[in-house]
């Protein structure tokens, strides 16, 4: 990447930040790495909420990434207002989630870099990624099915406007 070129900045949004947007994170980042864009790409995640800030990954999220041969990281934290501003993207796993970032942009300025992760699913066809919190291993795995789909079809889309 160009030395005068901004990193491309990818927030992935959930309700709590403890299994949808983690998952997006997680597997998104090993992606760019196997990539080799790390310099060109940055990725974060945050939830609509902050019941859950601080806290790692759902444990049953975890142990389902970690299967696939992720390396589960980070923290669960509140989206802002600024991260409205200072992201390029902001993926939301369901349309409530995408609803709550359109409040948050109250002036309508970033309505365009504010979309729904399932857009860029290839395989999968969805409207939203179900949240699996009070459900069993199956939504998980599903989770991680569409969310491995929808990285990959934005790596493939990011690539492109890189060159």
């Amino acid at each position: 990447m160009p030395a005068d070129r901004k990193p491309i900045r990818v927030l992935f949004v959930c309700m709590g930040n403890i299994c949808r947007s983690p998952a997006a994170e997680i597997v998104f980042r090993h992606q760019v790495a196997d990539a080799g864009l790390n310099d060109a790409i940055e990725i974060d995640s945050a939830g609509t909420i902050g019941y859950h800030a601080g806290k790692g990954p759902d444990p049953r999220m975890a142990d389902t990434l970690r299967r696939r041969g992720y390396t589960i990281e980070g923290r669960s934290r509140q989206v802002t207002a600024e991260d409205l501003r200072d992201f390029d993207l902001l993926l939301a796993a369901d349309e409530d989630n995408l609803a709550d970032l359109r409040r948050l942009d109250r002036t309508g300025t970033h309505r365009e870099k504010i979309r729904l992760l399932v857009e860029y699913c290839v395989e999968k066809e969805a409207n939203h990624v179900p949240d699996p919190y009070y459900g069993g291993q199956r939504g998980f795995e599903d989770v991680a099915d569409l969310v491995e789909d929808a990285c990959q079809g934005l790596l493939d889309t990011l690539k492109r406007q890189i060159g």
